[in-house]
This record gives structure tokens, sequence and C-alpha cells, in this order.
């Protein structure tokens, strides 16, 4: 049950001296102040132990981060990403209805101004005997200008334009997400098809040395020194090397198709050239844990939604106290439509009025609940993004220093394996070694060598997952601010 409850004023003085007190007394608002949650940061990155560590002067990502890759290709694929995937043209249009959604929050603070004519016709009621026009029938013309302002005096409107403008900051740091995501999506699909396309060349090669030694296999067989066996075993090599190279364009195809879609076009016109992956991993500057949380997209968003959240329990609590509206009306009323925009027939009213809810059978304070709840989630929220934070910080930098002792050992591995292939095929020449040593050895070459490409591939891969968890140089400064939100 609600009360309302109107004030009577004697003049129009004494009713904007009312509102006037009212409004002084608006300077507070109801429901806690936003204190941003703690968040658990260590002092340092456990796997930066002992590995890389960059200059100070370079403690941060820059600019366009891919550019740390030197690759050309990779830096014009990743400018159309901006503009053409459709996953961040989404996340921009949830970030602009955001936006608006902030700047109508912010309409609860001016009166609302309404403006209406009418004509209407009516009969009174033969029964009022007190009325003089008892049972007359006439015409009711109207003009009229109605003011209502429901005055912020428990700051109901100032913790909803804060929540709004909290909420549209979250949306911008989402669409940051969003782009980064994309981007890294698109470098780790772009190492990966050239990695694939090193794969590929290295297959090609030693389809090219096997025919070589099938060829040698068969003259020494013509000769009478080789068995047919040896023959038949040499061609199977070949053979099952060129399916290996056959089936490496499958996934190459793949790999072009999901770029296509990242830089939003059409898989059947987009194409890019073969090119082996030659490049190494760049020194990516880690900076210090504490500096992640203003740098993650992800951690920015959720902390604004813990001040949307924080917000809303003021909303909520202002339901508590009385509302108090501010009415006004000013026009011309006459049942002659001759006289009807006359002086004599003007007419006003102004003053506020109070209501409070009495009964509603305990909304409030199940909504209240609910707010406190729901700040409480994404409290917990925001500390879970931020050990995710840290968490895919140190798994590839675990990675990284990990797979660079293992490109290392692999490396050292390939080295060996090509030195065995040369002296098994000599022996073979010489008469020394069966075609079933040269075999073997040359499978291990191969499984060495492949083995060394995708350790590479890897090690790219998890670069580009680095930057992504250190947020590829994005900073929480970037978000707009409550002037920025207030602009059209």
């Amino acid at each position: 049950m609600k009360r309302k409850v109107p004030i009577m004023l004697r003049s129009p003085i004494d009713s904007c001296l009312f509102a006037g007190v009212l409004m002084l007394m608006a300077a507070c608002s109801v429901g806690p102040d936003y204190i941003r949650p703690s968040a658990e940061a260590p002092p340092v990155f456990k796997e930066m132990s002992g590995w890389k560590r960059a200059e100070p002067r370079d403690d941060a990502i820059k600019g366009p981060w891919w550019e740390m890759f030197n690759d050309p290709q990779l830096n014009a694929l990743e400018q159309q990403v901006n503009i053409s995937n459709q996953n961040v043209a989404a996340a921009e249009a949830q970030f602009r209805e955001a936006r608006a959604m902030a700047q109508a929050a912010t309409a609860g603070y001016f009166p609302t101004l309404t403006a209406g004519a009418s004509a209407a016709r009516a009969m009174t009621s033969g029964t009022m005997g007190s009325t003089s026009r008892s049972g007359e029938t006439f015409t009711d013309y109207r003009l009229s200008v109605d003011l209502s302002w429901e005055l912020d005096i428990w700051g109901k409107v100032r913790r909803t334009v804060e929540a709004g403008r909290a909420t549209a900051q979250a949306s911008a740091a989402d669409l940051e997400g969003a782009r980064l995501s994309m981007q890294a999506q698109l470098a780790q699909d772009y190492f990966q098809l050239r990695a694939l396309d090193a794969q590929k060349q290295l297959l090609d090669t030693t389809v090219a040395d096997y025919a070589r030694f099938l060829d040698l296999t068969r003259n020494r067989y013509a000769s009478g020194v080789a068995s047919r066996a040896e023959v038949l075993q040499a061609e199977t090599q070949l053979k099952s090397t060129q399916a290996q190279a056959i089936d490496v364009g499958v996934q190459r195809s793949q790999m072009e198709h999901a770029i296509a879609v990242l830089i939003g076009k059409p898989a059947s016109i987009f194409s890019i050239p073969p090119s082996p992956l030659a490049a190494l991993p760049p020194d990516i500057p880690a900076g210090l844990p504490s500096q992640l949380l203003e740098r993650r997209p992800d951690v920015a968003g959720a902390e604004r939604r813990v001040a949307a959240a924080n917000a809303q329990i003021g909303v909520t609590k202002a339901a508590y106290f009385p509302t108090v509206t501010l009415s006004g009306s000013a026009g011309l009323e006459s049942s002659n439509l001759s006289k009807w925009l006359t002086w004599p027939s003007r007419l006003w009213s102004l003053g506020p009025a109070v209501s409070e809810t009495l009964f509603d059978g305990g909304l409030r304070g199940a909504q209240m609940d609910q707010a406190r709840a729901a700040y409480d989630a994404s409290v917990a929220a925001y500390r879970q993004t931020v050990l995710t934070g840290f968490q895919e910080v140190e798994d590839n930098l675990a990675a990284l220093r990990i797979l660079d002792e293992e490109a290392r050992v692999q490396g050292e591995a390939v080295k060996a394996a090509q030195q065995s292939v040369v002296f098994t095929t000599n022996q073979y020449r010489a008469g020394t070694a069966s075609s079933l040593d040269v075999v073997v050895t040359q499978t291990t070459e191969l499984a060495n060598e492949r083995t060394a490409v995708g350790i590479l591939g890897n090690r790219m891969n998890a670069s580009v997952l680095l930057v992504k968890a250190l947020g590829g140089g994005w900073n929480a400064s970037a978000l707009p601010t409550n002037e920025d939100l207030g602009k059209r």
C-alpha cells in the first residue's frame, strides 16, 4: 500500500521555497559508496625466475602488439580485424547500446514536460443537485502544459546513473576483450598456417631425397646388389611421405578458411601464398603482476560490474524512503470555443506531493537481499577473473621457458639425425649397411625435423597467448570517462 500525501501551500512562492529545501536535502545518496574490492597480486611472476627479463625501459607492451613479430603479412591481416570482424562489430554495437542506456538514465535528473490539447463533449449528473450545471451537456476545450519532477532526494537517480555508467564502461572493456581475442586468434591461426607451410616444405624436400634414394636402390637392384624387398621398402617410404605432404594441405586449407572468417571475408575468395615459418618468438615484457589488474580488459570489465552492482544496492535502498514529486500545470480551458484562447480562460496549478509505501509484503527486503547477493557474486567473479589472469600469464611464461629449452635440445637431435642419414647412406653405397638401416635413419630424421617445426609453432603460439594474457598493450585508463559517456 502506497500512501500519497499532498502538501497544501498557499502560493507559488511557498511551493518554490519548499522545493528548494528538498533540493538541499538531496545532497545525500543512500547505499554504500563504492570501494574497489581487494585482489591479491604476487610481487613477481614465478615462471620468470631464471629466465628472460625485459629491459626496464620495455616493461610493458605498447602499440599494435603484433608488429613485434616483424611479419608484414600478419600486420596487414590484423588491421582488417578491427574493420571487418563480425564479433568485434557485435561487441561495438553492444557498447553503444550500453552507452545509450547510461545516457537515458541521466534523464531522471530533469523534469518531464508535456503539452496537449483536447476537446470533450460531456454531461454532468442530474442527481448532483448542488451543482449549478447539474444535468447540463457541454463541451470542454482544454490546452495545457504539464510538468512533473520526482526530486532525487535519496540519490536513486544518481545511483542509477552510476550503475549505468559503470555498466557502459564494462561493455567498453568487453569490446576491447573481444578485439584482443580476435587479434590473438588470428595470430595463432596465422602462425599455425606458417608452421604447416614449413611442414609442407620439409615433406616436399624429404620426398625428393627419398626419390633419389629409391633410384639408388633400383640401380643396386638392377646390378644384383640389392633385393626386390629393398626396392619395395624404399617405394613404401616414398609414397607414405608423399601422402603426409598431401595431408598437410587439408589442415592448411582449414587454417586459411579460419583466417578469412576472422577478417570478415568469405573463405571462397581469400587465400594466403605459402611461406614457411622461419621467425623466432620475440622477447615479451611481462611487467609486474600488480600491473596486470589494469592491463587486462576482462579484469577491468569485471571490476566495473562490481561498481554497477554496488550502485544498484543504493537504488534498491532508496525505495525505503518517501518519494517527493513536484507537479505543475498551466493552460487554457473553456466550454466556449470562441473564448478558449482568451486570457480569462487561463488556469494553473503548482505543488509538491509526498508518497510512501507502508506495506509491500516484503518486496523491498527481498529486492535488497537480491542486490546484495548480486554484488557478492560480482566480487567473486572479479577475483576469479584476476586469478585466471595470473594463471594464464604463468602458464604461457612456463610454456615459453620450457619450449625454449626443448627447442635447443631438439635442434641438437635434428643435427645428429641428419649426420646419421649421411653416414648410413654412404655406408649403404659402400655396401657396409643395409637399405633398412638407411630407411630407419631417414625416418628418424624426418620425425625429428617435423618435431622441431612443431616446437617452433608452439613457441609462436605461446608468445601470442602470453601477449593476450598480458592484455595486448591495453590499459584501463583507456575506458571512457563519465564525460565521454555523457556525449552523444
